[in-house]
């Protein structure tokens, strides 16, 4: 197993820097953001908390057996910031609420133990689809400084947002996190920078929150974002988004928690991948597209 992972590994590593090489046109982001820190201190000390990870663990254990009829998304099932931001307070000296781009796009990566080969094809297959569509690159890790360590344990499906300095964490449990190629996609792009749709602060004209069906303790993770701290980068609202959430996410009762305020007949929360406004998001703040 481990001369099979490290050829992987190799393989992974060889074909990351002939992308980079070939893609070395594209590399770097647009001269308006170039320099664009991504602030997120409106998710305030719920980023650092401390959470029952057993019990998160539990809950994508179980979606993880019936995932084809549930209404609501792995990641949705967290007690983390807006239910799957995270940065373990051990990973810090203080309290942190900005980070930055990764450097020309390229995201050095390092994989922990749990995970086994057919989970490894899963992960390589998201890094793909930004490979084909974005100038991101993920590279396996050398001796970069920062760099993010991407785990399989039994605590949900999160990550931290931007590239916050040193080691982070993402975290896909094995059992739950990489049934849906959508998650990890969802997921490497917090770590790219990107916050969620429904959380944009002008979404109120795209889509009604009904608090009345949000569990009391998790009203806080449809608060939105500030408009003085963040950019929608010019976009219109995206309901595709694969950084959406569901129709019924955090719900108490099974009902509705946010419904499009126009006729929309897609899925809410899809997870199958990017949508085209994803892509051009991605190619918008990192790249020259």
């Amino acid at each position: 197993m481990g001369g099979l992972l490290g050829w992987l590994h190799w393989v992974a590593l060889g074909v990351g820097v002939l992308a980079a090489i070939g893609d070395a046109r594209v590399l770097g982001s647009s001269r308006r953001y170039r320099d664009y820190d991504f602030d997120f201190s409106h998710l305030g000390e719920a980023l650092y908390g401390s959470h029952d990870t057993a019990a998160i663990g539990e809950l994508v254990r179980a979606w993880s057996r019936s995932h084809n009829t549930s209404s609501v998304n792995p990641e949705e099932l967290g007690t983390y910031a807006e239910g799957d931001i995270h940065q373990p307070l051990i990973e810090r000296n203080a309290l942190k609420f900005t980070s930055s781009k990764w450097k020309k796009g390229v995201v050095p990566y390092e994989f922990s133990d749990e995970f086994s080969i057919g989970d490894l094809a899963k992960l390589f297959s998201a890094f793909e689809q930004f490979h084909q569509k974005t100038c991101i690159r993920f590279v396996p890790r050398t001796k970069e400084r920062d760099y993010v360590v991407i785990e399989g344990r039994s605590s949900g499906c999160w990550s931290a947002v931007g590239r916050m300095g040193g080691r982070q964490v993402l975290n896909l449990q094995r059992n739950g996190c990489l049934q849906m190629e959508g998650t990890i996609v969802h997921e490497l792009m917090h770590a790219l920078g990107f916050l969620h749709e429904h959380t944009r602060h002008d979404r109120d004209r795209y889509v009604n929150i009904f608090f009345r069906n949000v569990r009391p303790n998790l009203v806080s993770n449809f608060g939105r974002e500030s408009e003085s701290q963040t950019t929608t980068l010019g976009m219109p609202y995206d309901y595709g988004s694969v950084m959406h959430y569901s129709r019924t996410a955090f719900s108490k009762n099974g009902k509705p928690t946010v419904e499009p305020k126009i006729k929309y007949s897609g899925q809410l929360g899809q997870r199958v991948g990017f949508s085209v406004k994803d892509v051009q998001k991605i190619n918008k703040l990192y790249c020259h597209r």
